[in-house]
């Protein structure tokens, strides 16, 4: 659909109201019935804007996502709403009252933004999917706070706004762009643009960002959400230099002290997998220093201790077997153990989770989790269980 106008209308809307809770399996069915009613290029789109909103309620909730409108690419690469709310609050406790959100996608941040009290100007240069961003704010009642405009983010004058957000494009037509300066506007436009906002800035970058990109006056923050990492940020105006992993729900903030990295040692009774958000920040050590830990190897962020300290920032796991490895020995020792439930986690380790299960062919009652790994450089097995809290 081009056009989400037809939606807008009080016909497409009931329409949208109908189709709301279809099952995929019977869409040929009721695209039949209602299009004895209804013209086919609005059942069409009516019935593939419910899927999308299937598709973004694990992004935006079933609320929200039952109320608003998407395109293909805006389910696909708009901010989960946990992460914009923190973004969002953030901006709002350090007194930001304006935002120009540059690359506005379907309005993920901007809905954020403006509930947290922030006008914003919304800017996207592609038509329909500034039309969504308008049509959203307007679905969830933020049509003051929120202005649309249909641009190209680098013919938009932001002096009137105490802060910019920019959220470059990161995929093109072959797929995820890893180099910043491929971005959508290039990440060095989006820094020249941070630097002259008044109050600050936050550009969102992929959590791969190479830190030797990161610039100097930026901090440096990545985010996780339920263990999953969702993205980083540079920060302009907050603290230059800083470097943090941010746990979502909570926040939980672990900040980098400038640790060495900690000392190789033999496993220990512990093994703590850091959350991964804290490994792509650089904060293993940090979290080595917190449960009075080393690594099993130099290269592997998994954390190894004689005692548990339980922190947010990592799992942790009660170690029974240090075994080099060796698939016969492993299937051996979980058949003694009666393990049917066998969960696989590797690091540096070439083999696949699913052709080791193959192999060890796991049955019965218990269950276990094995890490594949090295061992001061030599292939390991770490067979334990996590710690419950």
């Amino acid at each position: 659909m081009n056009d989400l106008a037809p939606l807008l209308t009080p016909e497409g809307r009931a329409l949208l109201d109908e189709v709301r809770d279809t099952d995929p399996a019977q869409e040929l069915a009721v695209a039949t019935r209602l299009r004895r009613e209804h013209p086919a290029e609005l059942v069409s789109a009516a019935l593939g804007q419910a899927r999308l909103r299937q598709r973004a309620v694990v992004k935006f909730g079933a609320e929200d996502a039952g109320r608003m409108f998407f395109t293909p690419n805006g389910v696909e690469q708009s901010t989960r709403a946990s992460v914009a709310a923190y973004r969002a609050r953030r901006m709002a406790e350090a007194g930001i009252s304006s935002v120009a959100d540059l690359c506005c996608g379907i309005g993920g941040d901007a809905i954020a933004l403006a509930r947290a009290g922030i006008r914003v100007l919304a800017v996207d240069r592609d038509p329909q999917t500034a039309a969504a961003a308008r049509a959203n704010a307007d679905a969830l009642g933020l049509s003051g706070f929120v202005e649309v405009r249909e641009a190209d983010v680098a013919d938009v004058d932001t002096a009137g706004y105490d802060a910019v957000f920019v959220d470059p494009a990161r995929r093109g037509g072959r797929g995820r762009i890893f180099d910043p300066e491929a971005y959508s506007p290039p990440l060095s436009w989006a820094v020249s643009a941070a630097r002259r906002a008044p109050r600050g800035a936050a550009l969102k970058v992929a959590p791969g960002i190479p830190h030797e990109a990161v610039p100097e006056d930026a901090e440096a923050e990545w985010i996780s959400d339920g263990g999953d990492v969702k993205e980083a940020v540079l920060w302009f105006g907050t603290d230059p230099g800083a470097v943090r992993a941010t746990l979502l729900p909570g926040p939980r903030t672990l900040l980098s002290r400038g640790l060495p990295d900690p000392e190789v040692r033999p496993p220990g009774r512990y093994l703590y997998e850091p959350d991964g958000a804290v490994i792509r920040a650089h904060l293993v050590a940090e979290v080595a220093d917190l449960v009075g830990g080393g690594l099993l190897d130099a290269t592997i962020a998994y954390v190894t201790a004689d005692a548990l300290h339980p922190t947010p920032y990592a799992t942790a796991y009660e170690i029974t077997d240090h075994l080099p490895f060796n698939v016969k020995k492993l299937k051996a020792l979980l058949r003694e153990r009666r393990v049917g439930t066998l969960t696989v986690k590797k690091r540096g380790s070439a083999v696949e989770p699913e052709e080791l299960r193959r192999k060890v062919k796991p049955q019965g009652p218990h269950a276990a989790t094995v890490f594949l790994t090295r061992v001061a450089g030599a292939p390991a097995m770490l067979i334990g269980h996590p710690v419950r809290a």
